[in-house]
């Protein structure tokens, strides 16, 4: 039994149309219109797949495949279609259109499951509107925080209230919480996002773990002046501090070449923002992610030690807010068996490889055991107009997770 490969195609193609930037890009904010407009199309063929739909209060969408025992914990798949703001088509966009095509190639075989299947797209995955991610993922289990709901966007505008505009009833999260043990298992497929099995020449990868991000927002606070008269020794410039301490992340992440810890600064605001002032504030992400949380953990109090040891020489104060703390969460070795062995019965030789980046099976695998596969993406760029995977490589994914899925229902 094999997927639908031109009808998955077309999916991809229609879906890169909603909010497409330039000729390749895509900007979907989380809890956007354009977010809507694609649960909209992936609704439609979700009950096309035979399942019925849902929106819930934390703004994930959620196909519903009734099995014939409902009172079993029901197998899910998911990932999001939330994108970046500078995104490309195929970042969570795999996942999603993947089960959904999973699902309808059950259906259409007359298969009736005894578990119910879901098919979810989680709401902001992401994280870059509200400076914090894996809120509808997190949110079903129950793991958000009253300021996860209050965090504001760049406009002002709190997730409380985009929630509501996206039509959700954010004085009920309660109800879209799952119980304890409602979900069997969680399967996740998703592009790569990195270079490991486009240089390998493997179109997909059997995913072990995903390594535990650490975000924090660092905020440096010096002393504005003119900076034609300030005398270079007596300045307390915030900007030359941050820049001081990124260079320093930049040298703690890659003390041990052969380690997988990456160490980013990506955003930086600086204020008040004027050439020929200097900087009195400057406000900074770090992304601190590694696979071993004893040598994230060491990283981290070395990246304190710096930013101490150079604020003080640099005559500044500063703050540290912990945004994002997960500890690395490795899949199940049973799902990993049954993915290895469906890439097998495609003549697939599939490496085992880690996940850098987070994705909404990291706070699924709190609440049960998870599975995922990669698919390659060209030249391992993301998070880009130029993120690409091929057709032939998403239906190969696509017909692995089919498998796992069939596999899976046997239990």
């Amino acid at each position: 039994m094999k997927i639908n490969a031109e009808r998955l195609k077309r999916h991809f193609e229609s879906m890169s149309l909603i909010g497409k930037i330039g000729e390749t890009g895509t900007c979907r904010p989380a809890h956007s219109p354009e977010e809507k407009q694609a649960f909209e199309l992936a609704s439609s063929w979700m009950k096309e797949a035979g399942m019925t739909t849902r929106i819930d209060n934390f703004g994930n969408l959620i196909g519903t495949l009734k099995g014939k025992k409902p009172e079993l914990p029901v197998l899910m798949i998911g990932s999001h279609l939330d994108s970046q703001p500078y995104g490309g088509r195929f970042d969570g966009v795999a996942g999603v259109l993947s089960g959904i095509e999973a699902v309808a190639t059950l259906t259409e075989n007359g298969i009736t499951p005894d578990r119910t299947i879901e098919v979810v797209s989680f709401a902001d995955e992401e994280g870059w509107r509200f400076n914090k991610g894996l809120f509808g993922s997190k949110g079903i289990l129950g793991k958000n925080t009253e300021e996860d709901a209050l965090r504001k966007d760049k406009d002002g505008l709190s997730r409380l209230d985009a929630l509501k505009e996206f039509g959700c009833d954010v004085n009920n999260f309660q109800a879209s919480v799952y119980p304890e043990g409602s979900i069997y298992c969680y399967l996740e497929l998703h592009i790569e996002q990195g270079p490991v099995l486009d240089i390998a020449k493997k179109p997909i990868g059997v995913v072990t773990g995903i390594s535990g991000p650490l975000w924090l927002t660092v905020t440096l606070k010096g002393q504005a002046g003119h900076t034609g008269s300030v005398p270079m020794p007596l300045r307390k410039d915030a900007l030359l501090g941050a820049a001081e301490i990124i260079v320093a992340l930049n040298r703690i992440a890659t003390q041990v070449k052969e380690n997988p810890t990456v160490g980013t600064v990506a955003t930086i605001n600086v204020f008040p923002a004027s050439r020929n002032i200097i900087a009195e504030e400057v406000a900074f992400t770090v992304d601190l992610r590694d696979i071993d949380l004893d040598r994230r953990n060491r990283y981290e109090k070395q990246l304190y030690e710096k930013i101490e040891e150079i604020t003080k020489k640099n005559g500044l104060t500063y703050t540290i807010k912990e945004d994002t703390n997960s500890e690395p969460r490795y899949c199940a070795d049973w799902i990993k068996s049954i993915i290895t062995d469906n890439c097998k019965k495609l003549n697939l030789d599939a490496p085992e490889l880690m996940s850098g980046p987070f994705h909404d099976a990291l706070p699924l695998s709190y609440a049960c055991d998870y599975g995922m596969i990669f698919v390659r993406c060209k030249d391992g760029i993301s998070h880009n107009p130029l993120e690409y995977a091929s057709d032939e490589d998403l239906v190969m994914g696509a017909n692995v997770l089919l498998g796992t899925v069939m596999d899976i229902l046997k239990k």
